[in-house]
């Protein structure tokens, strides 16, 4: 018969052995109200949670990893020593150890805080799946991949990650795939609203700046070709024109032969159709300078759009650069 010692040292045994097992269940709970217990979110880090939609529980996640937003290219490049290769500008320093997120002043570009704050909570979430929640995920995923996407902007920003970070593509997919495309497997949709309310606030961000870098594109692109057919115009045109200049300065020659020899009736024959020439020769002169004219208005409007497109890439260069001196 055991003595009230004994049975009180194996019931404290057993409550000890169930409160660690509980403490292991619970571990990732008990962290995260360790690190919240320090952290209260400023107001623009709430306002990204609330732009993006995200549910309650993606919030708390995205709270955990203190997101911080840096306001410069050196201390962006500090937080981040390895930076997103998609349009997003941030990381995730995992497990659970952070969030940085680049400034972005030019509201041109509004909505890259948003989705970057998106994809990198994404990422965390991704850190926390049990390893039989990330196979099914992950073969989703890859499947969707492999037989839906055609958005040739994703397709190669996933090939970069396949050269770069082949371990961690379909954790990518993963993020790209959630802030960056409307239209998904009822599966995926079904998954991402664990962490979205509404997941089409964060793609249309997405959408509207990467617009603000594909319609100039697409422009210079048109403005590069029509700049290519007007300057093999004007080549044309130049060579012709030079011909012709040619032949008229050749009859003129004979004219003044012909005038000076006293032989009016040849000289009189011949003038109608060299004057005619004269006209059809500076009528093509008048054309050729207004197609100048065009082709230099028109390589102006390609630099000033090309001069806009190097403005927000700049706005969201995070390289370092040298500083000057006082």
């Amino acid at each position: 018969m055991s003595t009230p010692r004994r049975a009180f040292g194996y019931a404290f045994s057993i409550a000890l052995a169930v409160g660690l097992l509980l403490a292991l269940w619970q571990r990732q709970a008990i962290l995260d109200w360790w690190r919240l217990q320090s952290y209260t979110p400023p107001p623009e880090v709430v306002a990204l949670a609330t732009d993006t939609a995200m549910t309650d529980s993606a919030r708390r996640v995205f709270y955990v990893n203190h997101p911080e937003l840096t306001p410069n290219e050196t201390q962006f490049r500090q937080d981040c020593p390895i930076a997103e290769q998609t349009i997003v500008l941030g990381c995730y320093h995992g497990p659970q150890s952070g969030i940085f997120i680049y400034n972005v002043s030019d509201i041109r570009l509004d909505g890259v805080e948003q989705v970057t704050a998106a994809h990198e909570m994404l990422h965390a979430q991704y850190d926390r799946l049990s390893s039989d929640e990330r196979e099914s995920i992950d073969r989703v995923l890859v499947s969707f991949y492999e037989s839906s996407v055609t958005d040739e902007r994703i397709r190669k920003t996933v090939d970069s990650y396949r050269q770069t970070e082949p371990n961690d593509v379909v954790n990518e997919m993963h993020s790209i795939f959630g802030t960056e495309i409307a239209t998904l497997p009822s599966e995926l949709e079904t998954y991402y609203s664990r962490y979205f309310t509404d997941r089409s606030r964060v793609v249309d961000f997405s959408a509207r700046y990467e617009a603000e870098f594909a319609s100039r594109l697409g422009q210079i692109a048109a403005m590069d070709q029509q700049v290519a057919q007007l300057k093999q115009s004007i080549e044309s045109q130049e060579k012709s024109l030079t011909d012709q200049l040619a032949v008229l300065e050749n009859e003129s020659s004979k004219l003044d032969f012909y005038q000076g020899s006293g032989d009016t009736e040849t000289y009189n024959s011949l003038v109608p159709g060299y004057n005619a020439r004269v006209q059809a020769y500076n009528s093509g002169v008048n054309k050729l300078k207004e197609d100048i004219n065009d082709y230099n208005q028109l390589i102006a409007e390609r630099n000033a759009l090309a001069v806009e497109l190097k403005g927000l890439e700049q706005a969201i260069d995070t390289r370092l650069t040298t500083q000057s001196t006082e």
